[in-house]
């Protein structure tokens, strides 16, 4: 993930890249962006290539082609559900077996993102989005992926 930092503010070089924030009512954001000091909760700056990338990693993992980061346990503890609730270790899993799924909705001020991964085919999608009204784009593309591709019912996109 060679596009993606948890610098604060970003470099001059991924900040000249970015895409500039916008409020719902479709006003820039002041300064194009805002910088968050919670580096786990809002302070990674990626491109939606570099999620896809990860995406791709965890599903090579999960049907044993890789473990150049992770290990299937370690993937597996994640994928679990923790606490008889709707979310494994970092993001929302639903469903078993093939109709797994792993989904992760990122939103910011000015941005909205949704990740989404069937860890059993390795089909997913990145959405990214430089708008407070992102995921009802996301939202869009994710049915109309599911629909095209035949992937299982999905569950309510959580967050």
């Amino acid at each position: 993930m060679t596009a993606s930092s948890f610098e604060q503010p970003p470099s001059a070089a991924f900040a000249a890249k970015a895409a500039s924030g916008h409020f719902s009512d479709g006003t820039e954001l002041p300064g194009r962006w805002h910088a968050f000091p919670e580096h786990a909760a809002a302070g990674l700056w990626s491109t939606p290539t570099d999620l896809a990338k990860l995406l791709v990693e965890l599903a090579d993992v999960w049907q044993g082609l890789s473990s150049i980061f992770l290990r299937r346990q370690t993937l597996e503890e994640m994928l679990t559900p923790q606490n008889g609730g709707p979310y494994g270790l970092g993001a929302a899993i639903a469903g078993e077996g093939a109709s797994l799924v792993l989904m992760k909705r990122g939103q910011n001020v000015g941005y909205q993102g949704y990740l989404i991964l069937y860890p059993a085919s390795g089909q997913g999608l990145v959405v990214m989005t430089n708008s407070d009204n992102g995921s009802k784009l996301a939202e869009a593309l994710i049915k109309r992926a599911a629909s095209a591709y035949g992937w299982p019912e999905l569950p309510p996109l959580a967050d």
